[in-house]
């Protein structure tokens, strides 16, 4: 009896000082620079919140935030990366929806679990998604798209990868208007925009930063937009919907999370200083602007949201036939 109960007491012991490490390695947070981990490669919105909300959060917190691009691998390679890093706050993964809720019903064999491997910190935006395509082709609207598809079999469309949301989502578009697309991966959505530049794809579904510029200098048109909705600061975009495709609906959020394990008053501590970047006047502003929308939410609420997108994309994987192979 009185061993067991000196066990006892050690373990408690033990439990006690790894509490208070914890509780102190928190206070301290951050001693160091922080790594956010970017999938992609640079000039698509997660890199773009990466680093607007990254300096920020570093500008309050006092450590720099060093934002790493790497693109690869469908977003594994980053999420692996994030997965395997020690559970201290130092290394946080800007997260969308491909990586925690399409791959793992793409990939069978993930090194990471989307739902046990990682800490959720919070909801960073969301995002739109745009029809977009060479300004060369003769097509000015969703309809006209459609019809000269339809009379051009074998038009091509680029992605920032084989699985990725965007993939998945111009599957189902060709699937529902019943045309002949074909599929061109690139690393990122960067690569995608200089191809259909260059002239080298015909079309991309992406979201606004990469393309803004090309637009605005008539190299590149806008066709529609993937959300359900309308979007507010482009009111005469139609939906995909609204051009003979009703019930596609595509939108993707992009958010922050911490290896799983991570001590709550770190996580809480990160969450506190995202939000705050994100509610910054000039930084929302600036992101409303490249049509990404500020969010900022709870951990819980982020949570809800992965779960929730890996049920959808789940379904949406299997109704499109993608698999990682294509």
């Amino acid at each position: 009896m009185m061993m067991e109960s000196k066990r006892l007491t050690a373990v408690l012991a033990a439990c006690t000082l790894l509490a208070v490490a914890t509780q102190c390695a928190a206070q301290n947070f951050p001693s160091r620079p922080i790594r956010f981990i970017v999938p992609f490669a640079g000039g698509g919105s997660p890199d773009v919140l990466a680093r607007v909300v990254g300096k920020k959060v570093g500008e309050s917190l006092g450590q720099p935030v060093l934002v790493e691009n790497r693109p690869g691998a469908s977003g594994i390679i980053a999420a692996d990366l994030v997965a395997k890093a020690p559970a201290d706050g130092y290394t946080v993964f800007v997260s969308s929806v491909p990586h925690l809720a399409i791959n793992p019903h793409m990939f069978p064999k993930l090194p990471y679990d989307p739902l046990k491997d990682f800490a959720p910190i919070s909801i960073g935006v969301t995002t739109q998604l745009f029809l977009v395509v060479n300004a060369s082709l003769p097509v000015r609207s969703i309809t006209e798209f459609l019809e000269y598809a339809k009379a051009h079999p074998g038009l091509t469309y680029g992605t920032p990868g084989t699985g990725s949301q965007h993939h998945l989502a111009m599957e189902l578009f060709r699937q529902q208007a019943g045309i002949n697309l074909v599929h061109v991966p690139y690393k990122g959505v960067a690569q995608a925009t200089l191809a259909l530049l260059a002239g080298e794809i015909n079309a991309v579904l992406t979201s606004f930063p990469p393309v803004a510029p090309h637009v605005k200098t008539g190299r590149l048109r806008l066709l529609a937009i993937a959300e359900g909705k309308r979007y507010s600061r482009m009111p005469e975009l139609p939906t995909i919907a609204e051009a003979g495709l009703p019930g596609y609906e595509i939108s993707t959020e992009i958010g922050f999370v911490a290896p799983a394990g991570t001590p709550r008053p770190v996580i809480e501590k990160l969450n506190s200083e995202i939000v705050k970047a994100l509610k910054t006047p000039e930084i929302a502003q600036h992101l409303i602007t490249l049509g990404m929308e500020p969010v900022g939410s709870t951990p819980e609420q982020y949570v809800e949201s992965i779960r929730a997108n890996y049920e959808k994309y789940g379904k949406m994987v299997k109704i499109s036939g993608v698999r990682a192979d294509d």
